[in-house]
C-alpha cells in the first residue's frame, strides 16, 4: 500500500481491499452462528442447553450478516473500489470521511460481540418489553444499542460521502450515461441516509427507556411498544433493498459486460429509482399481526404488491439479455448469475403470498418467512455477489478463478442452499413457529 499507516489510508481502492476482507472475515463468523442454529434444531435433545442462548446465536447472526458483511461488503468494498473508476472521478469527495467511516466498523464490531455475550432471550428486532429494562435487565443492551450507534454512523458518514462524489460529477458525460452498478450504489446510498436516522433514534428513545425511567415504549407509562415496531420496520424494511440494490447492480453488469449492453437499460434505471422510493411506503407488512385495521393492511397489501412491478421489470430486462445473445453460459459469472435469477425470482413469489395480510397472518413468524427472506436477501445478495466476485476477479486480474471450479463452486453452493432453505417453506406451512426454542424430556 502506499501509505504505511493504516489509520492514513485515503486511497478509495485500498479502503475497498479493507472492507471486502472484513465482510469476508465476519461472514464466515455470522455463518458458523447459523451452523449453531441448525445444530440445535437438528436433534429434539438440547445442544446448547438454553433457549435464551439460542436467541442470542439469532441475534449475532442476523446482526453480523447485515451490518458486518452485507453492507461492508456490497457497499464499502464494492462500491469504494469501483464506484470512482466507474464515474472517472480520481477518488472519493472526501478521502480522509472515508477512512474515517472504515475504522468507524472496527471499532463498533468488539460491542456487538459483548453486548450478545451478556444478553439472551431476545431477537436481532430488539422488541420491546423483551428488550425493556425489566425484560432484559442485562446491561449487554446497551452494548448492542452502541454498536448500532456507530456502525450506523459508519455507513451514514459513508452514504453522504458517496452521494457527494456522484453529485460532484452530475453533469458530466459519464454521470448523463451511467453504469447500472453506479446507479445502483447511488440509489442504495440515498436510502442509508434517509433510513438510517430513523433507526438511530428508536434505539435512543429505548436507550432512555432502559437507563433513565423514560415510558416511550412502556404501556404503563402511556407508551407504546408497537411504536418501537414501525419505527424499526421504516428503518428495516429499506435496509433489505439496500443489501439487494448493490446485488441487482452487480447481475446487470456482467450481463452488460458479457454482452456489450443490457436490455431496455432505461427501465432498469427507472425500476432502481421506483424500488427505492415504494421501499419507504410497504414497512407495515412486516407487522401485520399488531392489530392493524382492515383499511391499513389493504394499504400495505396493495403497495406492496406495486413493488413487484419494478421488480419484474428487472428480471426480464435481465433474461431478455441473454435470450438470443451470445453470452456466454457456461462461464462462472454467468452460471452465478442464472443461479441469482432462478433463486431471487422464487423467493420473490413467496414474498407475493406473504404481501396478502389474510396470508400472512396464518404464516407470520413461521419458517415460512424464514425461508422467504433467505431466498431473496441471503441467497439473492450472495449469488449476485459471487457473479460480481467472479467478474471482478478478472476483469482486475485479482486471482483469476479457474472456469472448471467456479462452475463446480456455483452448482454446490445453490445445491447446498435449496437443501438447507427450500424445506423451511413446508416447515412453515405446518405452522413451526421460528425464534422458539424445543427441548424433550
Amino acid at each position: 500500500m502506499e501509505n504505511h499507516y493504516w489509520g492514513q489510508i485515503t486511497n478509495h481502492k485500498e479502503i475497498g481491499i479493507i472492507y471486502l476482507t472484513f465482510g469476508g472475515v465476519a461472514r464466515f463468523m455470522s455463518t458458523a452462528f447459523s451452523l449453531v442454529l441448525r445444530w440445535e434444531l437438528s436433534s429434539p435433545l438440547s445442544v446448547l442447553g438454553d433457549g435464551r442462548l439460542m436467541n442470542s446465536r439469532v441475534m449475532r447472526h442476523m446482526l453480523a450478516i447485515i451490518f458486518l458483511f452485507l453492507m461492508p461488503f456490497l457497499v464499502g468494498g464494492v462500491g469504494n473500489w469501483f464506484l470512482p473508476v466507474w464515474l472517472g472521478a480520481p477518488d472519493m469527495a472526501f478521502p480522509r470521511l472515508n477512512n474515517f467511516s472504515l475504522w468507524l466498523l472496527f471499532v463498533s464490531a468488539p460491542f456487538l460481540t459483548i453486548g450478545i455475550a451478556s444478553t439472551r432471550g431476545m431477537g436481532w428486532t430488539l422488541y420491546p418489553p423483551l428488550s425493556s429494562a425489566m425484560g432484559t435487565p442485562s446491561s449487554g443492551i446497551e452494548g448492542i444499542i452502541f454498536f448500532l450507534h456507530l456502525a450506523g454512523l459508519s455507513s451514514l458518514l459513508g452514504a453522504i460521502n458517496f452521494l457527494t462524489t456522484v453529485a460532484l460529477i452530475r453533469h458530466s458525460k459519464r454521470w448523463m450515461d451511467p453504469r447500472l452498478m453506479a446507479m445502483a450504489i447511488w440509489i442504495t446510498t440515498a436510502l442509508l441516509l434517509l433510513a438510517l436516522p430513523v433507526l438511530a433514534g428508536a434505539v435512543t428513545i429505548l436507550l432512555t427507556d432502559r437507563v433513565v425511567s423514560g415510558s416511550f415504549f412502556d404501556p404503563t407509562g402511556g407508551g407504546d411498544p408497537i411504536l418501537f415496531q414501525h419505527l424499526f420496520w421504516f428503518f428495516g424494511h429499506p435496509e433489505v433493498y439496500v443489501l439487494i440494490l448493490p446485488a441487482f447492480g452487480l447481475v446487470s453488469q456482467v450481463l452488460g459486460q458479457a454482452r456489450g449492453m443490457v436490455f431496455a437499460k432505461i427501465g432498469i434505471i427507472q425500476s432502481i429509482i421506483s424500488i427505492g422510493v415504494v421501499g419507504f411506503l410497504v414497512w407495515g407488512h412486516h407487522i401485520f399481526t399488531v392489530g392493524m385495521d382492515v383499511d391499513v393492511r389493504a394499504y400495505f397489501t396493495a403497495v406492496t404488491l406495486v413493488v413487484a412491478v419494478p421488480t419484474g421489470v428487472k428480471v426480464f430486462s435481465w433474461l431478455a439479455t441473454i435470450w438470443g445473445s451470445s453470452v456466454p453460459l457456461g462461464r462462472p459469472d454467468i452460471i452465478w448469475v442464472n443461479l441469482f435469477l432462478v433463486l431471487f425470482t422464487f423467493g420473490g413469489f413467496t414474498g407475493l403470498i406473504l404481501a396478502n395480510a389474510g396470508v400472512d397472518l396464518l404464516l407470520h413468524d413461521t419458517y415460512y418467512v424464514v425461508a422467504h427472506f433467505h431466498y431473496v436477501l441471503s441467497l439473492g445478495a450472495v449469488f449476485g455477489l459471487m457473479a460480481g466476485t467472479t467478474y471482478g476477479s478478472v476483469a482486475t486480474r485479482w486471482v483469476p478463478f479457474p472456469a472448471s471450479a467456479g462452475r463446480l463452486h456455483a452448482m454446490l453452493l445453490f445445491v447446498g442452499a435449496n437443501g438447507v432453505f427450500y424445506p423451511l417453506h413446508q416447515l412453515g406451512l405446518r405452522g413451526m413457529p421460528r425464534r422458539v426454542f424445543f427441548m424433550l424430556g
